[in-house]
């Protein structure tokens, strides 16, 4: 990866969108060269798909839930756990986490009768001693791309080898 690359990929996450157009537009990078390169970044899997965002709120997703989840300790039961974690309905986001807590779930819900239905789902793993779930009331912040969280030399100097 190079500056290029690292302006592409801060484009797509300016823009919230992956055209071509739009990106040579922003980075002044000819077209060819963002196709050719956009191409190449999802081949190493940096870019890892063309979907859109959805705002979850306004799709009918409209209750964040912040669950902390406690485990049984294993051989590879953060892994274990984790993938019957990621497989309830409702979980959108799985973190095994260092600390006092073993994981951390982000669920976006429709309905107090979800959240219900997302605790029994817990309640139904036997690696799980116990779980603390927090609604969101309000969203501050939700970036969907931390790439937009730097302005571009930060990413340079923190992600491009030096090489003065």
């Amino acid at each position: 990866m190079d500056e290029k690359d690292l302006r592409i990929l801060k484009a797509i996450g300016t823009l919230e969108s992956g055209s071509p157009d739009r990106i040579t537009e922003e980075t002044g990078i000819p077209k060819s060269t963002v196709h050719y390169r956009l191409e190449r970044l999802q081949e190493q899997g940096i870019i890892k798909n063309d979907i859109f965002d959805v705002d979850f709120e306004k799709a009918g997703l409209n209750l964040t839930l912040i669950t902390e989840v406690w485990a049984e300790y294993g051989s590879e039961y953060h892994k274990e756990v984790g993938d019957k974690l990621g497989e309830v309905p409702g979980v959108n986001q799985v973190y095994f986490t260092l600390g006092d807590t073993d994981f951390v779930l982000i669920s976006h819900l429709a309905s107090r009768g979800m959240v219900e239905d997302l605790i029994s789902e817990f309640e139904e793993i036997d690696e799980i001693s116990r779980t603390s779930s927090t609604f969101v009331i309000t969203t501050i912040k939700d970036e969907p791309n931390p790439l937009n969280d730097y302005e571009l030399e930060e990413l340079k100097d923190a992600l491009l080898p030096d090489v003065s």
